[in-house]
């Protein structure tokens, strides 16, 4: 046991005093993951309530590629990004590989079809006779879809769980397409990978620390959500 003793030590030596290539890596992986949830909610939320709600011709394949997408290996997602912004891909001239914004398109990528996979779910467990009934008595199409999407609301809430929980804990495409520049593209992830690699385990421990802590958090608050929701329906 003395090695978890001595990684915590030292683990929590470094957060304390505020190494800068510890927090520098926190910010990134907040700043990366955090943008590839908030585009793939605002993807991925729209596109699941078409596919929950309408009928049209395609609409099958599109959920079986959608639900086939909840289980997209990462690394697979990571090898086609990368060629598609390498200098020889058809978007090299972009030069964005090894860059944050490169990450947060294979973290969308990743989480895009997961959230539309849940949220088309739940939207397809609304009755359908509550939408024909808001459309009887004159609502509009926005407000049919408002009403859908607030009976939907506790799916909704699982869709924003399962796509943060997609790319948190990611680091396939993140290595692939980021490079893991120390500074610039190293995040939690990929790091933990390199100080473990290095038998650097202080700073992994405290990373991984963050990394749980941070998930913990996000996960009681959207509980916290889950539970006024259920208040608010009884």
């Amino acid at each position: 046991m003395g090695i978890f003793v001595d990684a915590f030590r030292d683990g929590l030596a470094m957060l304390v005093s505020g190494a800068t290539d510890v927090w520098t890596i926190i910010l990134v992986s907040v700043q990366v993951s955090g943008a590839a949830v908030l585009l793939a909610l605002v993807l991925g939320i729209p596109a699941g309530f078409v596919l929950g709600s309408k009928r049209f011709i395609g609409r099958r394949m599109m959920l079986v590629i959608a639900n086939t997408g909840m289980g997209l290996p990462p690394v697979v997602v990571g090898l086609v990004v990368a060629m598609l912004l390498s200098r020889r891909g058809p978007f090299g001239n972009l030069e964005l590989l090894y860059s944050q914004p490169a990450m947060v398109i294979a973290q969308l990528v990743i989480a895009l079809p997961v959230v539309a996979a849940v949220s088309a779910g739940a939207v397809s467990a609304v009755p359908r006779e509550l939408r024909l009934q808001a459309r009887s008595l004159g609502a509009s199409r926005f407000q049919e879809a408002f009403m859908t999407l607030k009976e939907a609301r506790m799916g909704l809430i699982a869709a924003v769980a399962a796509g943060f929980g997609s790319i948190i804990s990611e680091v396939g495409a993140v290595t692939m397409v980021g490079g893991n520049l120390a500074g610039k593209t190293r995040v939690m992830t990929t790091a933990i990978v390199q100080y473990t690699r290095m038998g650097d385990y202080g700073p992994a421990l405290a990373l991984a620390a963050v990394l749980m802590g941070m998930v913990l958090v996000v996960n009681i608050l959207l509980t916290g959500i889950q539970s006024s929701a259920e208040r608010y329906e009884r």
